[in-house]
């Protein structure tokens, strides 16, 4: 039975200091590192022994990614670097403080851009110009998604590069972000469109999946320290 273990990264600058982040580039604060350290340590105490690693192409997660590898003496493990694990493009959001756009936009509205599944953020003007991206062979970044153009964006590397190894029995380790590992989980338990409303996940508290061979659920864990 393979198991697929995400975590979001550990706690970021803009986390922090309440910012929309999206696809801008943050470090991890020294809590955050210390969240990656921990989540670590306790998936060691499982003993698993992944076979690859998928994460974004945003540093927050790649280096969560590798404290996480360190601690669990698996640095060798090849490791996948993709786009479409990268978090929701927050579009013209991006940089402002979460707090103040209550203000502006009303609480209601701003629940909706951050929760709800369809509801697109105010769009940038003009996408960025970010080599990581253009030499990846996208030419156009987005100008701000919803959760479900995030979700759709994720679900072909699910099916091409993630489902097909864990079906081999290969346990797979995917480090990345709020909204995209909100995306994958709903895609995974088949929650629904108003549901995934109220699905958080934690920075740093690695969610484990023991999965059958058709990929179904056979247990779920949230490995918290105690």
């Amino acid at each position: 039975m393979a198991k697929l273990v995400l975590i979001r990264h550990g706690e970021s600058t803009a986390n922090r200091d309440n910012i929309y982040t999206g696809w801008s580039d943050v470090p991890l604060t020294p809590l955050g590192i210390k969240q990656a350290q921990r989540a670590g340590k306790l998936i060691a105490k499982l003993g698993i022994n992944f076979d690859m690693v998928h994460t974004s192409m945003l540093k927050r997660a790649i280096v969560t990614a590798n404290i996480v590898l360190d601690d669990l003496n698996q640095n060798w493990l090849p490791i996948n670097k993709t786009w479409r694990l990268n978090e929701r493009h927050y579009g013209a959001l991006r940089g402002q403080n979460k707090d103040e756009t209550r203000q502006i936009y009303g609480k209601e509205q701003v629940a909706l851009w951050r929760r709800s599944f369809d509801a697109v953020p105010p769009l940038l003007e003009h996408p960025d110009d970010d080599r990581r991206y253009a030499v990846n062979g996208i030419l156009n970044e987005p100008l701000g998604e919803s959760l479900h153009m995030a979700y759709n964006r994720l679900l072909p590397y699910w099916i091409d590069q993630i489902a097909p190894r864990l079906m081999e029995g290969q346990n797979q380790l995917v480090v990345a972000h709020g909204s995209s590992l909100r995306a994958l989980i709903k895609y995974l338990e088949n929650i629904s469109d108003q549901g995934i409303d109220g699905v958080e996940v934690e920075n740093g508290e690695p969610i484990i999946y023991e999965l059958k061979s058709d990929l179904s659920i056979q247990n779920k864990i949230i490995l918290k320290e105690a």
